[in-house]
């Protein structure tokens, strides 16, 4: 029989040690596994193969590709809580990931999530800082920051998604800072602000993106 493959696969039949030489025939199973070897070796590609259909010419199309992988990944998640009454941005304990880029072009992708709630009749500010620069910062307003949270003591989990550009190839951290928004207000990570007796959680994730 001709072999289906790479189209189906083949159903081959494998003789018995009590079956003659012709039955099935001998000559027939080695034509069989012969002609599904041959496909086999089509369908993946000798070593630098330019047969675009062959597996080894796709492999090595991906690999040639330089630029949008994801290098590395550096998570953190933050399980217990923050709370602050006053003064300006302050990290977040816990809430920071460091990476060291392999490349100085490489980009930064960052992902934060956080649980952070303000007390009631006052609002809640959040700030995306690399090292002790701050970054994903607004221009809508005369004081900018990277999030706002509406007044209230009810939860919120704003996210952030920023690509950042270090040009750098030393440790980098990554972290999020927060603050009431006067000395009379108040603020908390991973809680009510009004209740330490509900828990959330908060996390921040950043990946080197090779450019």
């Amino acid at each position: 029989m001709a072999t289906n493959f790479p189209a189906s696969l083949d159903s081959l039949t494998n003789p018995t040690s009590s079956d003659s030489l012709n039955s099935p025939s001998h000559s027939a199973q080695h034509a069989n596994v012969n002609d599904a070897v041959e496909a086999l070796q089509a369908k993946v590609g000798a070593d630098s193969s330019a047969v675009t259909t062959s597996l080894d010419y796709k492999v090595a199309q991906l690999e040639a590709i330089s630029h949008g992988k994801i290098l590395q990944v550096v998570s953190t998640t933050k399980v217990d809580a923050f709370t602050m009454s006053s003064g300006g941005f302050t990290d977040v304990t816990g809430l920071s990931a460091t990476i060291t880029p392999t490349s100085a072009t490489s980009k930064i992708l960052v992902i934060a999530s956080v649980s952070i709630s303000a007390q009631t009749g006052y609002n809640a500010y959040l700030n995306l800082v690399r090292n002790s620069t701050n970054i994903s910062q607004s221009t809508g307003g005369t004081s900018n920051m990277t999030k706002t949270i509406t007044a209230g003591i009810f939860w919120f989990h704003p996210t952030v998604v920023f690509e950042d550009s270090p040009a750098t190839t030393s440790a980098t951290t990554y972290k999020i800072q927060v603050r009431a928004e006067n000395t009379a207000g108040g603020v908390a990570v991973n809680r009510r602000y009004d209740s330490a007796a509900y828990g959330s959680t908060s996390s921040i994730t950043v990946m080197e993106v090779s450019a």
